[in-house]
């Protein structure tokens, strides 16, 4: 493999591991939010009547009193239907589980593709240390010192 092509392929691994590393955060990303989402299920079980700070957006909050311990879900496509907050909080679950599934997934991945990278790089330097030694013989003696005077393996050797 020439220098050339191995610097394409440690590049196709760099964006292979750079984007598994971006799926990986907006799935971790995704986790924690619904880790705040079930914590925030936990707070207002039972608080029926009572004023709550309810966000409406980036860091902002509204104080609200809590009419129903019935909630509004997107079920999907813009679809929404009542749920108590045990329910919603089986939905979290789910979600959780699945999203749980996803990070392991990727993290498979990740481990895959370092394995790959490494291997890529100990055949890269195989190959520079045989053509850099003074043998030239095609075998490798499992790794030991080449003193075969260019024949094949044969009494001595391990390796059969």
């Amino acid at each position: 493999m020439e220098d050339q092509e191995l610097m394409q392929k440690f590049q196709i691994f760099e964006s292979r591991i750079m984007q598994t590393q971006e799926q990986l955060q907006a799935v971790e990303q995704g986790l924690l939010e619904l880790n705040d989402l079930k914590e925030g299920l936990e707070y207002i079980k039972g608080k029926e009547g009572n004023e709550i700070l309810a966000p409406i957006g980036r860091g902002v909050f509204v104080k609200a009193k809590l009419l129903s311990e019935e909630l509004t879900v997107d079920v999907g496509e813009r679809k929404f239907v009542n749920k108590s907050i045990e329910d919603t909080g089986k939905i979290i679950e789910e979600q959780l589980e699945k999203l749980n599934g996803v990070k392991s997934e990727l993290e498979n991945s990740l481990e895959m593709i370092n394995q790959e990278l490494t291997r890529t790089m100990i055949e890269h330097q195989t190959k520079k240390q045989k053509e850099e030694s003074d043998c030239d013989c095609e075998h490798d003696h499992c790794g030991e010192d080449c003193d075969c005077e260019h024949d094949p393996c044969e009494d001595g050797c391990s390796c059969h």
